[in-house]
């Protein structure tokens, strides 16, 4: 039984007692209140333990919640930390990349402008070769033409030899 049973025992016991005539007092069985005050004594020593036990757990547990709390704040700490880190990263990666890509277009730039200097190089060069092997055939078709002349200018000049 618990305490509180037995305090509404006795409530009950000093409630339903007799009255004593022309006074305001009761008469109670005098063995029936020491039986309760009895039990009460031996309920109220678990009762006081359980109730220990009770805020002791009740303590453990909030220790617990307690350390599990620092430990999920610590968590996302490092867990923001490292994230950070890693766009830091990526920044950096980023700012790489770029730097690379405006080098790698500056060479393009660079290679692009040689190869057409070079390209214009060789092709004046060629010009130059073709207008002299164009004058070339041009004083080669004007020589056949000049000694065609001569031949045709020759035949009418020269007499036929006589057969």
């Amino acid at each position: 039984m618990d305490v509180l049973e037995l305090i509404d025992k006795l409530d009950d016991l000093i409630h339903n007692a007799r009255a004593v005539p022309l006074t305001d007092q009761v008469r109670i069985d005098r063995e029936a209140i020491y039986d309760l005050l009895d039990q009460m004594r031996s309920t109220i020593p678990e009762e006081v333990k359980q109730a220990r036990w009770i805020v002791k757990e009740r303590q453990e547990m909030l220790a617990e919640a307690k350390r599990e709390a620092e430990r999920l704040v610590l968590d996302a700490r490092d867990k923001a930390a490292q994230e950070a880190s890693e766009q830091e990263v990526v920044k950096r990666a980023e700012r790489e990349a770029a730097e690379i890509l405006e080098e790698a277009r500056g060479r393009e730039r660079e290679v692009r402008l040689g190869a057409e200097d070079y390209a214009d190089e060789v092709l004046g060069t060629l010009e130059v070769n073709l207008g002299k092997f164009l004058q070339a055939v041009q004083r080669g078709r004007e020589r056949l033409q000049g000694r065609s002349e001569e031949s045709l200018d020759g035949d009418a000049l020269t007499p036929e030899p006589p057969l």
